[in-house]
């Protein structure tokens, strides 16, 4: 009998009670192009992303600003409830939009997404409204779960012009479990799974990366059938 918070599907088991959220605003302005579409190995930096979620989550969508460029793809793409809310702002659209009681957040321009560490941080949900890993030092906000709890503290953060996703982490009404670097390091290492592309040196610095890779469990997967 399959346990009710997965399905299988394709032989693979698939998490079904939190939806993988992606954040492709498509702002890109220190890049000065759209880097959704820009490549690292194989892929697109989205493709990569949204590939990876997609072999996790029964349910996948990707959340763009209301200005952004109309994306397609294979999955649901919802523009931001509210505009000019950054990150926070597409973080409320998934929680808000989702029909599970927990979302798992990443950004579209994080071209290592680990499954095997997506799957542990999802694993530590059920006493906590925020799952976060701390990474040199820092909170990774855009690699995280977030439960429907968060909903109201989140809306009464962008309302009062404080759009910084790490505020959540003080908020005493919602209980936070913070992954430590040990904790990661006993799956991903390097912490590649943080890298973000932002800049023309953050990318040039990826695709090193990924050409270094011998076996690549960070997003060049093949298409689905």
């Amino acid at each position: 009998m399959t346990h009710p918070l997965f399905i299988c599907s394709g032989g693979r088991f698939m998490i079904s009670n939190v939806t993988g959220v992606l954040l492709a605003g498509g702002k890109s302005r220190r890049m000065g192009v759209d880097k959704r579409f820009l490549a690292v190995g194989e892929r697109p930096l989205l493709e990569r992303s949204q590939n990876v979620l997609s072999e996790i989550f029964e349910r996948v969508c990707i959340v763009i600003a209301q200005d952004s460029p109309l994306l397609e793809a294979h999955i649901p793409v919802m523009r931001d409830l509210i505009p000019s809310s950054g990150s926070l702002g597409g973080m409320y659209t998934g929680l808000h939009q989702s029909a599970t009681p927990y979302i798992f957040l990443a950004a579209c321009d994080m071209p290592f997404i680990h499954e095997g560490l997506v799957q542990y941080i999802v694993s530590q949900k059920d006493d906590a409204d925020i799952v976060l890993a701390y990474w040199n030092g820092r909170p990774q906000p855009t690699h995280a779960v977030y439960s429907r709890n968060c909903l109201s503290v989140v809306e009464g953060l962008i309302r009062s012009g404080d759009l910084k996703l790490q505020r959540l982490l003080t908020c005493p009404v919602l209980r936070v479990r913070l992954i430590t670097e040990d904790e990661i390091r006993k799956i991903d290492p390097d912490g590649r799974s943080f890298l973000n592309v932002n800049t023309p040196s953050d990318l040039e610095r990826a695709r090193s990366l990924c050409g270094d890779l011998m076996e690549d469990r960070y997003g060049d997967y093949p298409e689905r059938i």
